[in-house]
């Protein structure tokens, strides 16, 4: 005897009329379709059959009116949530990085799924639908595929939770097939070239190391994509291998039944420290990924997905140059200085310029060499990085010496001066504080950090906090935050990255986001760079996931010859906006002024916010922050109406009155997001 349940549509529309909304959901049995508008002309169509036995996406199309091409038919969603213990003892509880989680016990569960309900909600102009119960070992939770209008693109989320606590986690994810419909699978290669390969059914599951986190499958009348979030689904590793994080396949892991293909994760990650994803208890985990469909072809749908990260490169903004920091690549211990035939294009110089990057801000010498001295292989090691920094820059790229020090102040940090400096960390008792040195000019010596503040006063340099409040900067730069030298405007703040990881939360990194509060409400005027934090840099690395940028507010490139001070300008005075670099802000002016800037209220205690913004994954928010030396407030404006590839001049009027400070953040639907430096309230 066959139990089939009643299937009851519940229809929901949130930020949205009935009358307008741009979907369709129709039911018949346990059949469920949903329509939703890809363009003016255009829709893709997704049945749903929730019969027990039976595949859940019955078929995905695209078409124009009655015609519709059928893309894919008969396909599963498919989760393994691997799940292991979160070290909450050894560091600073959930911003831990120094975690081996493989290194303890951990098992993988597929995530199996009663389709025993469904529901469906417009939400701005998304189109949500929630399909039965979903467990696995002690999470639980629903399946959720959400459908953006204006757009080929959708999301397959498994939404789960856990009341469990230390737990982390990673998941595999994809869709399998349960015909024989797919005719060729499509992936790009490390070296930026398509390749594809006839589908064999009975070929055992593979991993492939491909570029822009892609794979697609193609059946006769069209192709269907399959990524992930593009920084979102990598946790923070110092290293940014390639770690094949596509699948296809007969029986992956020999946990799913079945040809499918997907995403997923090394469970032993770079083999260095391995954290996984937080899973706190109780927090809604997003193990998801997003789906694009074309009715042409591979090479089609390839492009397009292309078009959400810019083709993994950041792009031009009038009035700004782009800037990404800490990077321990060690060209100069490694190669130069090790005997090594020097190239004279590095790789990894040609990796940043395809990023779209106008500038570089290194770490080098990190545990490589002699900081300390002696004097004369301390000299060697720093003349040789700005000899090739100057031989490596040229009027379209700047690279900037720069070193992780942590000594003198505590915990780990950065420093960047606007021209080269030759120093030592290091003064031994009647040793001058600076002296002149044949072949080298000016040389310091620093002995503590009374020592250092005054370097990089009289230098003009900049210092902050690398990787705040986890790492070897757990309690920084809270312990020292009376200090001299952090009160000083030569201490800039602090650095941003998106660590830890977790997939509960609709921003990122916050970690350092909440940092910034905390400054502000210390009434110290701090600013916040992003920072990738990352060693090797290779083209065959998945480079663009773990990066991030800054855009600062510079006309023109400096030339290396001529020193960066504009730099170390725009930095030290929040003259600059940082992004994973999907969101754009093109401009932020609060009644006039910008970032790092001092305003007054509009006489009614408003003020009036100015953003043009720009974003490639559908956005999902902008959120207004802002303090008044005690407290922290949050205001969000909801954007669940705006589609994917907009531009918009928003404009905002929120009270802040009794406030000190304020700053801006916008996220998209992918967790990919931008924030400004603070503008400050008189």
């Amino acid at each position: 005897m066959i139990f089939r349940p009643l299937i009851l549509i519940v229809m929901l529309f949130i930020g949205v009329e009935k009358s307008r909304a741009e979907s369709a959901v129709s039911q018949q049995d346990n059949m469920v379709e949903v329509t939703w508008p890809i363009d003016k002309q255009t829709f893709g169509k997704v049945q749903f059959d929730l019969s027990p036995a039976k595949p859940l996406f019955k078929t995905i199309a695209i078409g124009q009116n009655k015609a519709f091409h059928t893309i894919s038919e008969d396909l599963d969603a498919a989760f393994l949530l691997t799940i292991g213990k979160r070290d909450l003892l050894s560091q600073n509880r959930w911003n831990i990085f120094f975690d081996r989680v493989p290194t303890r016990p951990y098992e993988t569960f597929p995530v199996i799924l009663e389709k025993d309900s469904i529901a469906v909600k417009t939400v701005g102009s998304r189109t949500i639908v929630t399909i039965g119960t979903l467990s696995a070992e002690h999470f639980s939770g629903n399946l959720e595929i959400t459908f953006y209008h204006g757009s080929p693109l959708f999301n397959i989320a498994a939404v789960m939770s856990t009341s469990s606590d230390a737990t982390a986690i990673v998941y595999d994810a994809g869709l399998i097939s349960k015909t024989d419909k797919w005719t060729d699978i499509s992936w790009t290669t490390t070296s930026d070239r398509l390749k594809s390969k006839p589908v064999n059914y009975s070929d055992p599951a593979k991993n492939l190391a491909v570029k822009y986190r892609t794979i697609i499958a193609k059946a006769e009348e069209g192709a269907l994509a399959l990524f992930p979030a593009p920084h979102q689904y990598f946790y923070p590793l110092d290293e940014a291998f390639n770690l094949k994080f596509v699948w296809h396949g007969d029986k992956y892991r020999d946990l799913l039944d079945g040809y499918g293909i997907g995403i997923r994760q090394e469970l032993e990650g770079d083999h260095r420290f391995v954290p996984w994803f937080n899973a706190p208890p109780n927090t809604n985990q997003r193990l998801n990924f997003f789906c694009l469909i074309d009715e042409i072809g591979d090479v089609e749908a390839m492009e397009a997905v292309k078009k959400f990260t810019n083709a993994d490169r950041y792009p031009k903004i009038p009035g700004f140059k782009t800037m990404s920091s800490h990077f321990h690549n060690e060209f100069i211990m490694n190669v130069v200085l090790a005997g090594k035939p020097i190239p004279e294009k590095p790789e990894f110089v040609d990796v940043f310029k395809r990023l779209g990057l106008d500038m570089v801000h290194l770490g080098e010498f990190h545990y490589t060499a002699h900081p300390k001295g002696p004097d004369s292989l301390r000299l060697r090691e720093l003349k040789a990085l700005f000899e090739q920094s100057e031989r490596l820059s040229d009027e379209e790229f700047l690279l900037i010496p720069g070193e992780e020090p942590n000594e003198f102040f505590g915990g780990h940090w950065m420093q960047m001066f606007p021209t080269p400096v030759y120093w030592i960390m290091s003064r031994g008792k009647g040793v001058p504080f600076v002296e002149d040195k044949p072949g080298f000019g000016k040389v310091y010596h620093i002995g503590n950090k009374e020592d250092m503040l005054r370097l990089l006063e009289d230098e003009q340099g900049l210092a902050w906090t690398a990787h705040a409040r986890t790492k070897g900067s757990v309690n920084t730069p809270d312990i020292y935050n009376h200090e001299d030298f952090f009160k000083s405007d030569r201490f800039m703040g602090a650095a941003w990255k998106a660590m830890p990881a977790d997939l509960s939360e609709q921003r990122s990194g916050l970690r350092v986001l909440d940092l910034l509060d905390d400054m502000n409400n210390w009434g110290e005027k701090k600013t916040v760079i992003a920072e990738a934090d990352l060693f090797t840099v290779t083209h065959e690395n998945e480079m663009y996931a773990h990066m991030n940028v800054n855009y600062l507010m510079l006309d023109r490139l400096p030339r290396f010859q001529d020193g960066w001070q504009e730099v170390v300008d725009a930095m030290q005075q929040g003259k600059f906006f940082s992004t994973t670099g999907e969101v754009l802000m093109h401009e932020l002016k609060i009644n006039g002024k910008l970032s790092g800037e001092t305003l007054n209220l509009n006489a009614d205690g408003t003020a009036d916010i100015n953003l043009k913004l720009s974003w490639t994954f559908p956005m999902n928010f902008v959120e207004i922050i802002s303090g008044d030396g005690e407290k922290v407030f949050h205001e969000r404006i909801d954007l669940t109406n705006t589609k994917a590839f907009g531009e918009e001049n928003f404009e905002f009027q929120p009270n802040l009155s009794g406030r000190k400070w304020v700053r801006i953040e916008a996220w998209d639907c992918a967790v990919n997001g931008a924030f400004s430096q603070t503008f400050y309230l008189n």
